[in-house]
C-alpha cells in the first residue's frame, strides 16, 4: 500500500483529492492537515466522505509528513516550495496541485506570482505532469507539478496541431469559461450566488497565471514561436471547463479529425468525438476525461477545437491521481475510471 499524505486538505480540490484517495485500492491515508481545522474530523466538514475517510485534520507535521511515501500538496501558491526539499531528502515523493513547480524559469515565476521562489534548483528536477505529453518522465520523478486546470484543456486541445505544426503557432487563441469551483472555497463577494448566477464575465483579460504555462507546453511540443491570446471566463455553474480554441491551418486540406483520432489513440482519459460533435461539460462532471471535438467552419482554413473537462478532476485531482498511478507502477486508470455524473 502507498502511504499517502496530503498537505491542504480543505479546498475542493482537498476534498475531491480525498474523494479519488478514499475508494483507491492501493493508498492509506496517513495523514491530512490543515492549520485552521486541526482536530476537525475530515468526514464533519465534508459529510460525503463520513463512512470513507475516518481521519481528522492535523496540525501541519514535518515528522509525520516524511513517514508517507508519497505526499500531494494541495495548498496554495507559495506553500509547497517551502516544505518540498526536505520531504525530497527523506525519500518522499511528491505531487504540487499548485503552480511551485510548474514554470521551468524562477524569474518567469516571481514575475506571475510576486515572490521569488524558495528553492529554484528543483524546477528543472520537476516532471510537468500532464501524461498524455510526459508519461515516461512522470514514471521516474519524485517531484511531479501537476498543470492547471485551464491549461490541461487548452494544452490536450491544441496539441495535436502544434507537434507536427499544422497550423500557425503564432496565431492562436483559446476562448475558456470556468465554474466557479475553479476559484477555490474562499469566501469572496464575487463568488456569491447571487454575484456569479445568471451571469457571464471575462476576467484577466491583460494576462492570467495559466497563461505562460500553457505558453510553455506549446514549445515543449515545438511550437517554438507559440503565441496566444488567452481569454478566461467565469460561467455560472459549479464544475467544468469549456475551452474554445481557434488556429489557423497550414495545409487547408488536412485531415483534422484523423490528425487527433490518431494522436489520442489508446488515451483512456482523453475522448475524441465524432466529427461534427459539440462536448458538453456535464458529460464530464465527475470524471478524469477530456473530451474533444474538432470543427472546419466553411471547410476553410480555421479549425475550431473543442476542449472539455471537470476542472477539480481532470483540471487538478484526478490528473494528480493519474500521476501517482504512473509514479508507483499501478494502472494510470486505477480509481478513476468512473463515468461522468448525469444530470
Amino acid at each position: 500500500m502507498i502511504q499517502v499524505g496530503i498537505v491542504g486538505g480543505t479546498g475542493y480540490t482537498g476534498v475531491e483529492l480525498l474523494r479519488l484517495l478514499s475508494v483507491h485500492p492501493e493508498v492509506d491515508l496517513q495523514v491530512i492537515t490543515s492549520r485552521t481545522e486541526a482536530g476537525m474530523a475530515v468526514a464533519d466538514m465534508f459529510p460525503n466522505l463520513r463512512g470513507h475517510v475516518r481521519l481528522g485534520f492535523s496540525a501541519p507535521d514535518t515528522a509525520a509528513l516524511k513517514r508517507c511515501d508519497l505526499v500531494f500538496f494541495a495548498t496554495p501558491n507559495g506553500t509547497a516550495m517551502t516544505m518540498v526539499p526536505e520531504l525530497l531528502d527523506a525519500g518522499v515523493k511528491v505531487i504540487d496541485l499548485a503552480a511551485d513547480f510548474r514554470l521551468r524559469d524562477p524569474a518567469e515565476w516571481e514575475r506571475w506570482y510576486g515572490k521569488p521562489h524558495a528553492c529554484p534548483e528543483l524546477l528543472a528536477e520537476a516532471v510537468y505532469g500532464l501524461p498524455e505529453m510526459h508519461r515516461e518522465a512522470i514514471r521516474s520523478a519524485r517531484l511531479v507539478a501537476n498543470p492547471g486546470c485551464y491549461v490541461t484543456a487548452v494544452t490536450l486541445g491544441l496539441l495535436p496541431l502544434v507537434e507536427r505544426e499544422h497550423v500557425d503557432a503564432g496565431r492562436l487563441i483559446a476562448d475558456a469559461k470556468s465554474g466557479v469551483s475553479g476559484a477555490g472555497r474562499g469566501a469572496e463577494v464575487r463568488n456569491l450566488y447571487a454575484e456569479a448566477g445568471d451571469n457571464l464575465r471575462a476576467y484577466a483579460v491583460p494576462g492570467h497565471r495559466h497563461l505562460p504555462e500553457i505558453t510553455q507546453n506549446l514549445r515543449a511540443a515545438g511550437a517554438r514561436d507559440a503565441s496566444l491570446i488567452f481569454v478566461p471566463h467565469l460561467a455560472p455553474m459549479i464544475r467544468g471547463i469549456h475551452a474554445t480554441l481557434y488556429a489557423r491551418l497550414r495545409d487547408p486540406a488536412l485531415d483534422v479529425q484523423g490528425v487527433y483520432e490518431r494522436r489520442y489513440a489508446g488515451e483512456a482519459f482523453v475522448d475524441v468525438m465524432p466529427a461534427g460533435s459539440h462536448p458538453e461539460t456535464r458529460t464530464v462532471r465527475g470524471s478524469n476525461l477530456c473530451r474533444i471535438a474538432v470543427h472546419r467552419p466553411g471547410g476553410g482554413e480555421c479549425v475550431v477545437v473543442l476542449s472539455v473537462i471537470d476542472n477539480l478532476v481532470k483540471g487538478a485531482a484526478g490528473q494528480a491521481v493519474q500521476n501517482m498511478n504512473l509514479m508507483f507502477a499501478l494502472g494510470e486508470s486505477t480509481a478513476l475510471d468512473a463515468p461522468a455524473l448525469l444530470p
